[in-house]
């Protein structure tokens, strides 16, 4: 069975049935990030996603979450919001240029004092973590994600799990004429990792795709 293309009318479709089907922080935070940085602003993931992400957190009862690549902080802003008490989400980012968008929006939400920021390489700050990570989501710069990969597997609690974010590429890692860099990339990582006797990794078309990795 294939699946149908994920048209503006079906996503409109998926988010209206979703519960709660606001979230006003979120839109709220979507439209600053428009409006500061509209280049940008699809770095962001989708409401659909950051369900996913939330749920995610809550059902494996993650304790300490792990994120490489925050930017406006939308993906920590759901996940923090599904952490138990005394739970913690450190983000890592190259550069602190948008973390006053995101930590308005994190205070707003009431979870601003769950997160802790890093600026700085991810690898570096990866290296130095000394307890078990429950959940780990990866969206940063594209030819570093098989590095954190390899940081973040020794890393993971018992049963935690790794999220890797964009493995679709907006179809281009199935197009062999595209060949930039992020794009060969992540069409090696995707490969490398289904190769991988060590792990067990499942790929599902959300946002714009996303692969939940864990050890076996």
């Amino acid at each position: 069975m294939r699946w149908i293309e994920m048209t503006d009318e079906l996503y409109d479709y998926v988010t209206a049935h979703a519960s709660p089907r606001h979230d006003p922080v979120s839109e709220r935070l979507a439209a600053t990030t428009r409006e500061r940085f509209e280049r940008q602003a699809g770095m962001n993931i989708g409401a659909d996603q950051g369900r996913f992400l939330a749920t995610l957190v809550a059902v494996s009862g993650a304790r300490l979450v792990v994120e490489v690549g925050t930017f406006t902080g939308m993906s920590a802003l759901w996940m923090a919001r599904a952490l138990p008490d005394g739970g913690r989400l450190i983000c890592f980012d190259i550069t602190d240029r948008y973390l006053e968008t995101a930590r308005a929006a994190w205070r707003e939400a009431g979870v601003d004092d769950r997160i802790e920021v890093r600026i700085g390489p991810a690898a570096e700050g990866l290296a130095e973590l000394d307890r078990p990570v429950d959940l780990a989501f990866i969206d940063a710069d594209k030819t570093g994600y098989a590095t954190y990969l390899d940081l973040l597997l020794p890393r993971l609690s018992e049963h935690g799990v790794i999220v890797v974010d964009n493995v679709l590429w907006s179809g281009a890692v199935v197009d062999d004429s595209i060949q930039d860099d992020d794009t060969v990339a992540l069409r090696t990582f995707n490969h490398d990792v289904a190769a991988r006797d060590d792990v067990q990794a499942v790929m599902l078309p959300i946002g714009d795709g996303v692969t939940l990795i864990r050890r076996r």
